[in-house]
């Protein structure tokens, strides 16, 4: 199987569910919230069901989102890693240099500085830790979608992923553990590392074991039919999980309802200033478009499913570092496509 049938495959187009995420993600916040506030006891009982901090009915939904995204990895392709090294260099150097820092920032000068009356200090310090988990892990399975939607390098998307995959299994937890340690936030170690091999490192080893078998026996094709399948059970584990979330969360959003919107404005800040960067250093690099393009948006894109899984871990599901990494899913699909949008529309800038 080729990098480009993969791609090609994977991402045959935004589907009706991905074109409309943040409509679903809303609807799933009203409803947890309505849910929430109606049978508090339920889902107090939901909270309780832990084993050694992590919660079992939420890792196994998301476990059941990031499942999806590790088949599709494909560590064949990085026999292509030299092809297109320029943008393999920006993106990298975006997602592991650049936006985990400049995340962290956002959070301290929003959270600490220009929402200081707006926010109790101690709430603050969770947001920014919700903030910070995003910054440090990139790309979601959405940047095929990304990268199909511009014409970007099929090859190139692939080697992207799972490179970042394979960074993420060692530099995840220190970035993380170091930008909490700046801002002044406890850092959990032992939850931490133990969150990496629950939500990165064993679900990737098990997507390479399946997507291994399913291509000895049935090449591209028994990929493509296997994460079809399980594609709508990723979808529903992705909105019950917001509708617990936001059932736990409920009362704290109905005292402060402008809240979600103040968490907000540093994500959409950032994901803007974040793909400025790398598209301006592609354009000044002179990479081609088809590679300019999807690696602005991959630097650009967060790992949102493991953002919420650790946030959980880390600091429970009432936190406010749960609540801000949803907000992130929130406002990933509109900044993501008005940042396509932008892309095809500059296309001629590489030429």
């Amino acid at each position: 199987m080729t990098a480009d049938s993969t791609v090609q495959e994977t991402a045959g187009g935004i589907g009706f569910f991905e074109k409309w995420l943040s409509v679903w993600i809303a609807l799933c916040i009203v409803g947890g919230i309505l849910l929430g506030t109606a049978f508090p006891g339920l889902f107090g009982f939901l909270a309780s069901l832990e084993v050694a901090s992590v919660n079992m009915v939420v890792a196994v939904l998301i476990w059941a989102m990031i499942f999806p995204m590790m088949v599709n990895v494909d560590f064949a392709s990085l026999s292509h890693i030299g092809d297109r090294p320029k943008g393999l260099v920006i993106t990298l150097a975006v997602n592991w240099v650049i936006k985990p820092f400049t995340m962290a920032g956002l959070g301290v000068l929003f959270f600490e500085v220009l929402f200081a009356d707006w926010i109790d200090p101690a709430n603050a310090q969770e947001y920014i830790a919700g903030l910070i988990l995003l910054g440090a892990a990139p790309c979601t399975a959405m940047v095929f979608i990304w990268s199909q939607l511009i014409k970007g390098d099929p090859t190139y998307t692939v080697v992207q992923v799972s490179v970042n995959d394979l960074i993420m299994v060692v530099a995840f937890a220190p970035i993380v553990a170091l930008l909490l340690g700046v801002t002044d936030i406890a850092v959990p170690w032992s939850t931490l590392l133990i969150s990496v091999a629950l939500y990165v490192v064993i679900p990737l080893t098990v997507g390479a074991l399946v997507r291994s078998g399913l291509m000895a026996h049935g090449g591209a094709a028994s990929v493509k039919a296997f994460t079809d399948r399980i594609k709508p059970v990723a979808i529903i584990s992705l909105m019950a999980t917001v509708v617990l979330l936001f059932g736990f969360q409920g009362q704290v959003i109905l005292d402060d309802p402008i809240l979600i919107g103040l968490i907000a404005i540093p994500l959409v800040i950032q994901s803007y200033g974040i793909f400025t960067i790398a598209y301006a250093a592609a354009w000044a690099w002179r990479v081609p478009f088809n590679v300019a393009a999807p690696c602005a948006l991959i630097g650009t894109s967060n790992f949102f499913e493991l953002a919420v899984a650790v946030a959980i871990s880390l600091f429970g599901l009432n936190s406010g570092a749960a609540l801000a990494t949803v907000v992130g899913v929130l406002v990933e699909v509109p900044v993501m496509l008005s940042l396509v949008a932008f892309a095809n529309r500059t296309q001629r800038w590489f030429r």
